[in-house]
This record gives structure tokens, sequence and C-alpha cells, in this order.
């Protein structure tokens, strides 16, 4: 390397070291209130706001909008979180502030790269992240909300956002969302044999580590049948299931990917039972061939109950979705936007009070929070952020069998439980690792 050229590399990090420091390290103002602020807050309101006496906390969300797998969830739980802050606005805000989660929306097209560039585009302008969608796309900005102290909701349920600070996730992983219903397939169903259908990475492994940490505790054997994203792509995986004729099935794909696995193999003569992790169902898929088969052989887990469930929580969704902007039929997308955004409230909430609503005033009030009211759609202890992630994980999760005749085409089967192997598992790394 020449001299000109070490020099010159040398002062574009050192620049890139400055900008660095000036973004990461913003100017601090205060309101008339008293409470210091830096990045995505202002002392002018929200556009559209409820009260124009009161500042604006401004949150930006990343979602799968158009051509991504999640995209019949990613657009749901958007509208869902702008009901949510509509309705925490109208009701006086957080304090001093209103909150805006219109203005900074962007679509990640369930694409990595895609996700870190829009990340960039609004990472200058917001407070935190009312909306990451997907793991394997948070992961991909996850070192950059470390550095910045930047707050993010995860639209996904890895493991791994146990073991990090800055991201506030709700309701159980993949990892305990799959070991319990292992349990519930031996309990309830008596399967000797269980197999894992999933996406490779941060979702679908953890799904499927789960479900072989709770085949072993069971006793019972394990098939891992790893599967690509894409309808014309389960052709495979459904050969693999009829060989193995496991008595169990935990999928953890997309939604169309397991009408095709489901329905493929029901086709062939298949009868085992089949449990899909959270982001596998929508009710659309009772529209589709697969129907009958899903009806017969599908069971649903989550990490809480299905649109239209008997809370005050899942009432105060109905009634905030705006009439004209819920044109689709009920979905629990619009259901998991709308439990995903009381942490936040939350958070939000102890940051004012605390005087201090900087990005690190409001990392750690996450890192204060003991309980989170989540008006019954999951238990307080849910929103427990101290402590260790073995301390601190919410382990229990709820079984729901298909019932056309329900909003989202799920019903209640049983609810909250943690199973045997859940509740004995010592969770001190992200399960897929």
């Amino acid at each position: 390397m020449s001299v000109r050229k070490g020099i010159a590399i040398a002062l574009v990090t050192a620049m890139a070291a400055l900008v660095g420091c000036r973004n990461d390290a913003p100017e601090t103002q205060e309101g008339g209130s008293g409470v210091k602020f830096d990045v995505g807050v202002t002392s002018e309101p929200c556009p559209g706001a409820v009260d124009a006496a009161k500042g604006c906390i401004y949150l930006g969300s990343i979602s799968d909008l158009t051509e991504g797998p999640f995209k019949a969830l990613g657009v749901p739980i958007t509208e869902a979180q702008k009901a949510f802050w509509k309705r925490v606005n109208t009701a006086g805000g957080i304090g001093d502030f209103e909150v805006d989660v219109t203005k900074f929306v962007k679509d990640n097209k369930y694409n990595p790269q895609t996700h870190n560039e829009v990340y960039a585009e609004i990472k200058p302008d917001v407070l935190g992240l009312a909306q990451t969608l997907g793991s394997p796309t948070t992961a991909a900005i996850l070192g950059d909300l470390k550095a910045s102290n930047m707050i993010g909701v995860p639209a996904s349920w890895t493991s791994a956002w146990a073991f990090e600070d800055v991201i506030l996730e709700s309701g159980t992983n993949y990892c305990f969302e799959s070991m319990n219903s292992v349990d519930f397939g031996a309990e309830t169903l008596k399967a000797k044999t269980v197999a894992a259908v999933h996406f490779p990475g941060d979702y679908g492994d953890d799904a499927a580590a789960g479900t072989k940490l709770a085949a072993e505790a069971n006793g019972m054997t394990f098939t891992d049948i790893p599967t690509a994203p894409g309808q014309e792509n389960q052709g495979a995986a459904v050969q693999k299931l009829l060989a193995a004729k496991p008595d169990l099935v935990i999928v953890s794909t997309g939604p169309t990917e397991a009408a095709t696995i489901v329905g493929g193999a029901a086709q062939n003569g298949f009868k085992g039972q089949f449990i899909g992790t959270s982001p596998t169902w929508n009710a659309a898929l009772l529209k589709s061939p697969a129907a009958p088969a899903l009806t017969a052989l599908y069971r649903q887990s989550g990490p809480w109950a299905p649109y239209g469930t008997d809370t005050p929580g899942h009432k105060a969704l109905a009634e905030a979705l705006d009439p004209a902007m819920f044109k689709a039929a009920p979905n629990d997308g619009y259901t998991a936007g709308w439990v995903w955004s009381y942490p936040m409230k939350a958070a939000l909430q102890k940051a004012v009070d605390s005087k201090d609503l900087t990005r690190a005033g409001l990392l750690a009030a996450v890192k204060s929070l003991e309980t989170v009211d989540y008006e019954g759609m999951l238990p307080a202890e849910a929103g427990k952020f101290g402590g260790t992630p073995d301390e601190r994980v919410f382990r229990s999760s709820i079984i729901s069998k298909v019932d056309p005749t329900a909003p989202t085409g799920v019903k209640v089967e049983k609810d909250f439980f943690t199973g045997k192997t859940a509740e004995k598992y010592q969770f001190t790394k992200p399960c897929y690792q």
C-alpha cells in the first residue's frame, strides 16, 4: 500500500468516525416541561395532532408491506400500531407529548439489506422503532441499534431478543413456543415422533431447536426438515415428511408454504398432526384448496390469543380499528401489532416521568420495567425486562384449533400454559446457537 493511499484511507476513516460520533451522541434539548430529549422528539406538535400544544415523539416502522412472505401480516401489524397510538394520543398522549408512527414507515420486503438501507434513512429522525419486522432483517441493524441506544420493537419472536437490551419483545419466543407445542403433542395427541419443517435462519432454526429439545425431553424421535421460502419449493419437504411419517410436525414457514406442505402431505395420505408457530397462519388459507387438510390436521400455536378473544385489550383493538382502514377481514397481524405496542407505551411513560426522553433515557426506562399492563392480552409479568434472560423470559404460549367460524379461523383450545420442557430449561443463550 502506498503512503498516499494509506493517508487517504486514514482520512476517510477519521471522517466516518466523526460522522458516527455526531449521529450517536446528538445534541440534547429540554422541553417546557423539563423533559430532556435528543433525537426523534420535538417541541412542535405531531402532524395531525390531537392537541397542538403537545410536542411529538416520532417512532419509525420497518415492515414487510409489498412483496415479502409476511406481507399479509406486515400490513395489518402496521395499521394496528397506527390505531394503538391514535388511541393513546386521543387519551392525552404521553405526558406533554403525542406519538407519531405514520411519518416514518418503510418497506423491507423481508430483505436484510433493504431493511438496513431504509433504517439508515429514518434513523436521524426517530427516537426508536415501533416495529422492526423479521428476525434476520432486525439482526441486520442490531449492531447499530446498540451503538445508538435505539430501542426497537420486534415483529418476530426469536429467542435471541431476550439477550438484547435494545429489543423490546412481547410474548414467548419461537423456541419455548415450540417446546410447549411438542409437550402438548406428547401429552394430548400421544405423539411419539416429531419433525420440524422450517425456514432456515433465526426464525425457523429457533423453532426447530425448541422442537428438538422437547423431543429429547419426551423421548421422541426427531427429524429436521429445513425448507426454502416459496410455494414452489415445498415438494422436497413434503417427500421427506412422507418418508419420515412423524406423528407430529412443527411448521415454521410463511402461510402459503404451510398450506402447500399440509395440503401436499394430506393429499398423499399423511395422517400426522401439524402445529404451526406464530407467523405460519393466515385465515385466508381457509379459502385455499388446502382448507380441508388444514381443518383436519392443523393447530396454531401462539404467544397470545387470537383476534376476537374476550379480553379488554382485544376489545380495545376491535374498537380502535378505523372501519375505513379495516377493509380486510380480521387478521392476527392486527392482534400482534397492538400487543407489541404496550411495552413501548410503558417505557415512554416511564422515560417522561423520569424527565429523560433521550435514546439513553428510554433504554434506561426499558431496563427498569418489571411489569407491563397488556390489558389482559398477556399477563403483566410478561413485561419484565430486568434481570438475566433466564429470569425474565416469558415461557407460556397458547394452542388454537382451526375453527372457520372464528374471526381469524382459529380458536383457543389450550390457554396460556408452560410445558415441562420450557419450565425446566436453563436459558443461557439463543436456542438456535
